[in-house]
Order: structure tokens, then C-alpha cells, then sequence
């Protein structure tokens, strides 16, 4: 009788010590399930691997220590992104953020997540599906922000005859689509938009766009152009400077040759949307559902996707960049130390800009 008590009091403490084992952080969560797994679309553009990942991965970190964090680039290749869903369910991450490269086709990865019970939160791109939350900017602010500096640039020339040529983002990204509807709604009547092309986010596809622009417009007609973003800009730039026209035109992302090309006459403006607090968000919202906590005190909005699902969201300010705020935005922020900006061929434009 007494070694059968012994064995049940050993059976207990054994069971006992491995659920502590495996129990981290008093969430009741165990360290096994504690992974979290970061998806990103490309790396074309700069501020996904230079800012975005480490800067979510640090705060996943900084909440939660004993998580595990996995990640992958699509670099621009849906396939390939719903094949590192895949990857990641079968790892076993519990809690997915996602910035879908196509935000349509990966919405059936996004139900086979949800259905192996993977929380996922869609990140800066809105996910069709049932995802748990959605963070990023009010995108189309961010494209009313690029028509309006793009007006104010123009100055006396932006008159309803004045040609200026768009050249909008994917069209496999929502964000592009509400980037587009906001320049839209700050240019229309007060332009002509005398050219207007989507394409993928890179900048050799920008220039080509931009050039046939030129051949169909011809270079003394064009009075202005839109761009969605930096990287793209730096195409359109070169084509523009090719042809020797020197216009406004927009950009955003606040990439730092963008910021270059503002000081240097080449750009006259971006779209500052600080990383930080979007990637801290995120990562706070995530380590939330993986503990399963309320995230509406930081989700503290809803959003619609394309596919009609409604969800939380945290949708943050966006600011327009010109030459005359650099120091007030990017170099504030320390985005960017001052040394890497102002590099030799930039640093009699900086010191002009009053940023040293």
C-alpha cells in the first residue's frame, strides 16, 4: 500500500514539472506553441528587409522572449508565398503576420491557415480572408498626401489643361488600388492625367512606362508625374532626366535614394509613414492572440477587405516629405543618420536643406 502511495505522489510531481517545463511566462501559453511567423512580399522594396522585419522581430522579442520567430521573403513570387504558408503551418507557428504579395490569390492560404487554427494578421497589404487584424496606414490618405504635394509642386502650372502621367503600383496590391483613388481624388479636375499605367513595384518597369509616356506625349508636354512609391521613382527619374525633362514628381516610402533625390532637385516629394509604430503594432497585436488577449485597446478601428470581411485594424497617420521637412521627419526619427544622407555628392544640398 505505501509503495503504491509513493508511486502516485512520483506520477504527480512528474506530470507537475513537465507542465511547468513547458508553460512560458505565466501566459499559460507553452513555450512549444510560443512561434510566431513573418511573411513579406518582395524585397524591391527597401523598407521591408531594412526596417520592417527587424523592427517587428524586435519587439516579438522584447514582449515576449521565449517565442519563437519564423520568416520568409517572396521575393514578388505569390507562388512561393503560398508555399511558405504551407511552410509555416507545417512548422508550427500559432500566430501569422502576412504582407501578401497578391492579396486576392492568397486568400485561399490565408482560410487553410485559419483552418489549422493559425491566427493571421494582415501587414501594411490587406489579406483577403479570415484574417484577425489588419495594420497599416490610411492608404487612401497616403495617395491624397502624394496628388496634393504633387499640385503644390506644380504651383501656377497646375491647371486643368496640364498633362501629368500617373504611374500606379500593382495591381495585385489593394494598397495600390487605394493609392490611386486618393491621388485621384486630389488631381481630378484640377489636371489633365494625360497617361496613366499600373505595374509591378520596380523601377525598370516604372521607366518603361514613363518612356513610352514621353514618345506618346511628347517631352515638352508633360507637366508633372505621380508615382506610387520611391523605387519607382528612381526609374521614372533617370527616364525623365534621359529625355531632359525636369517636373514634379511624387514618390513614397521615404526610401533614403528618394530622400536623396529630393535634396538633389530630382524628386520633389515622398510619403513619410514611420515604420516603428506600425511594426510595434503588429508585433503587440500578434503576441496578443498568440496569448489569446483582447487586441481591440491597439486594433482600435475596423477595416473592410476586398473580399468583404471585416475586421480590427490600426490605421496609422501618414506624412508628405519635401525638401523643406526632411529634418522635421526622416532625420527627427533617425530613420536615416545625417552621414547617410549627406554623402559627397549630396552634401552641398543638405548644407543648402540646413540638414547637418
Amino acid at each position: 500500500m505505501r509503495r503504491a502511495v509513493i508511486g502516485s505522489l512520483a506520477v504527480t510531481m512528474t506530470v507537475s514539472a513537465a507542465a511547468c517545463g513547458e508553460t512560458g511566462g505565466g501566459s499559460g501559453v507553452s513555450r512549444k506553441d510560443k512561434s510566431i511567423g513573418l511573411l513579406l512580399p518582395d524585397y524591391a522594396t527597401k523598407r521591408y528587409e531594412k526596417f520592417d522585419r527587424p523592427l517587428i522581430e524586435g519587439k516579438i522579442t522584447s514582449l515576449c522572449p521565449d517565442c519563437k520567430i519564423a520568416y520568409e521573403n517572396a521575393d514578388g513570387d505569390p507562388a512561393r508565398q503560398a508555399q511558405q504558408v504551407r511552410d509555416m503551418i507545417t512548422q508550427g507557428v500559432k500566430v501569422l503576420i502576412l504582407s501578401p504579395q497578391d492579396a486576392v490569390g492568397i486568400k485561399a492560404s490565408v482560410q487553410e491557415a485559419v483552418d489549422k487554427g493559425v491566427k493571421v494578421v494582415a501587414y501594411d497589404r490587406f489579406a483577403q480572408g479570415p484574417v484577425s487584424a489588419y495594420i497599416s496606414y490610411d492608404n487612401e490618405k497616403v495617395g491624397e498626401l502624394q496628388g496634393q504635394a504633387l499640385l503644390d509642386a506644380m504651383g501656377d502650372k497646375a491647371t486643368p489643361t496640364a498633362n501629368v502621367v500617373m504611374i500606379n503600383g500593382d495591381d495585385s496590391d489593394p494598397n495600390a488600388a487605394q493609392f490611386k483613388a486618393g491621388a485621384h481624388k486630389a488631381l481630378d479636375g484640377k489636371v489633365k492625367i494625360a497617361y496613366e499605367e499600373s505595374g509591378l513595384w520596380k523601377d525598370t518597369v516604372a521607366n518603361q512606362k514613363v518612356t513610352e509616356a514621353i514618345g506618346r506625349l511628347g517631352a515638352k508636354n508633360i507637366d508633372g508625374v505621380y508615382s506610387a512609391n520611391d523605387g519607382m521613382a528612381g526609374g521614372i527619374a533617370t527616364a525623365l532626366k534621359g529625355a531632359g525633362i525636369n517636373v514634379p514628381l511624387t514618390g513614397q516610402d521615404a526610401d533614403l535614394a528618394g530622400i536623396q533625390r529630393i535634396l538633389a532637385g530630382r524628386q520633389s516629394s515622398t510619403v513619410y509613414k514611420a515604420f516603428k509604430p506600425e511594426a510595434d503594432a503588429t508585433a503587440e497585436i500578434a503576441v496578443k492572440l498568440l496569448n489569446g488577449e483582447d487586441i481591440k485597446v491597439i486594433a482600435d478601428t475596423v477595416a473592410t477587405s476586398g473580399s468583404g470581411t471585416t475586421v480590427p485594424a490600426k490605421l496609422l497617420p501618414a506624412v508628405s516629405v519635401t525638401r523643406d521637412n526632411i529634418k522635421d521627419t526622416v532625420v527627427k526619427d533617425a530613420v536615416y543618420l545625417v552621414m547617410q544622407i549627406c554623402t559627397a555628392g549630396y552634401a552641398a544640398a543638405c548644407e543648402a536643406a540646413g540638414i547637418n
